[in-house]
């Protein structure tokens, strides 16, 4: 089992090699397509498709005020305004052409070319994203419910598993991220995109600081802050970039991988050291989750425009909670069912 360990932290270490490679973003640089861009802004027009919301009188006011009223919440709310009317449609104009010539997708400001499907900017991903949030909700729910309800607990009645108020944060954090990310993938404006980074970003860095905590079984809180404090504070530093500088999904992508495979690496050690009697369901995490990190670094284009690599390691993460809360629940029978022989 630690020869495992030490072939999956290698598989994961190797591939940083990959994650920090430059990826540049040709679409959005492409001349045709800008041309294509400020032509739609001047005209308010893709080729025979034209959007009123780009139509302006001389003095910059909408020719139809009782039509801009109307719709301009919607708008505010959406932003689906000129700007990004132009970008969608240029993009697929831009595609069509590209595909007519035999060419391969090409992202579009660090992302690939998506299709609108009823009004979800990205039908599937929120889909996926609404699923692995009930699946969250479900474990998170079953395993408080057996912390309360089923195991024994103290005198002043809280929990003998000494880690049920790590992951019980971790599971209101993983509910939050995957919120978040349903409504990015909803729509994606620059509010909702800030959120879900956000949120991703501080449940990575969470869980890269349970992960220590549990694996090296950190009880004393001295312990415990010295292992939270640098990984809060870059966690916190990137937010704040993402926040208040610049959204560069290319550099969010790769930070996020990065701390996905510190994660995924704390758990092997722990898998490959460990006599932990369930540890079968933890090691089918640790090899789905680097599987899954390896499929989100090959970053393929969207298959007819609706699924790309992201939405398939969405998808993979759906068994994997399901397994991974059963794991959680396991080792906290088995750790208060220790804990109670100690103090009998």
């Amino acid at each position: 089992m630690a020869k495992c360990c030490w072939i999956i932290c290698f598989l994961v270490f190797s591939s940083l090699v990959r994650v920090y490679e430059a990826s540049p973003s040709p679409g959005d640089s492409d001349q045709l397509y800008r041309a294509c861009f400020s032509q739609c802004q001047m005209t308010g027009c893709v080729g025979a498709k034209c959007f009123s919301c780009c139509n302006s009188a001389s003095d910059g006011s909408p020719p139809d005020g009782s039509w801009y009223k109307m719709h301009s919440l919607y708008f505010w709310w959406n932003q689906w305004d000129c700007q990004g009317n132009c970008r969608y449609h240029c993009m697929l104009y831009r595609e069509k052409e590209r595909t007519e010539l035999g060419l391969e997708p090409v992202k579009y400001h660090g992302k690939w070319p998506s299709r609108c499907q009823y009004g979800f900017q990205e039908p599937i991903s929120v889909a996926i994203s609404a699923v692995n949030l009930v699946m969250h909700f479900h474990g998170w729910r079953s395993f408080s419910n057996l912390l309360y309800y089923s195991l024994p607990l103290k005198p002043d009645k809280t929990p003998f598993y000494d880690y049920a108020g790590l992951f019980n944060v971790y599971g209101l954090l993983a509910m939050n991220s995957w919120f978040w990310s349903a409504v990015f993938h909803f729509r994606d404006m620059t509010l909702t995109e800030k959120l879900e980074y956000s949120s991703a970003v501080a449940f990575l860095g969470y869980s890269i600081i349970l992960a220590n905590i549990r694996s090296f079984g950190l009880r004393t809180n001295a312990a415990r802050v010295m292992v939270a404090a640098p990984i809060l504070a870059f966690s916190t530093s990137h937010i704040l970039f993402l926040c208040n500088y610049k959204i560069d999904y290319e550099w969010n992508t790769k930070v996020c991988i990065g701390m996905g495979i510190a994660q995924v690496v704390s758990w092997a050690i722990w898998g490959g050291t460990t006599d932990h009697p369930c540890r079968w369901k933890l090691w089918m995490v640790v090899v789905g989750g680097a599987l899954g990190v390896v499929v989100k670094m090959l970053d393929f284009p969207p298959y007819q425009g609706i699924v790309h690599s992201e939405a398939v390691w969405q998808a993979s993460n759906i068994p994997l909670t399901y397994i991974w809360w059963n794991f959680i629940k396991y080792d906290a029978e088995s750790r208060t069912a220790d804990l109670l022989k100690k103090v009998r």
